[in-house]
């Protein structure tokens, strides 16, 4: 299984950016398809993105045009960056990897196997 460590998160006020980051303790983007999930207190966890193995990418709805996820395989890193960040952005986020090479891979929380420990992003009005 894939060791997975976020960091990047902090308190923003409504309409600012954060970078989360979550390095990966091996190389994993000709075998894992990458997402970034997040929950909120007293609500399921929730996924927002993913990265296949083929670098296509899926969002939620609820973030899509605003975050954006990347990778840097030199650096063994995947990024999700938050623009105009609103007070209902503010939860806990995951990353999590899925051994799963094809291309579709959508934000599902029961196909990721391997969790980061999460990293707190709290977004003021």
């Amino acid at each position: 299984q894939v060791q997975l460590v976020e960091s990047g998160g902090g308190s923003v006020q409504a309409g600012g950016s954060l970078r989360l980051s979550c390095a990966a303790s091996t190389y994993v983007y000709n075998r894992y398809c990458m997402g970034w999930f997040r929950q909120a207190p007293g609500k399921e966890r929730e996924g927002i993105a993913t990265l296949d193995t083929y670098r296509d990418t899926k969002y939620a709805d609820s973030v899509k045009g605003r975050f954006t996820i990347s990778r840097d395989s030199v650096k063994n890193t995947i990024y999700l960056q938050m623009n105009s960040l609103k007070p209902e952005d503010s939860a806990m986020y995951y990353c999590a990897a899925r051994l799963y090479s094809g291309l579709n891979c959508p934000p599902t929380v029961a196909d990721f196997g391997s969790w980061g420990q999460g990293t707190q992003v709290t977004v003021s009005s």
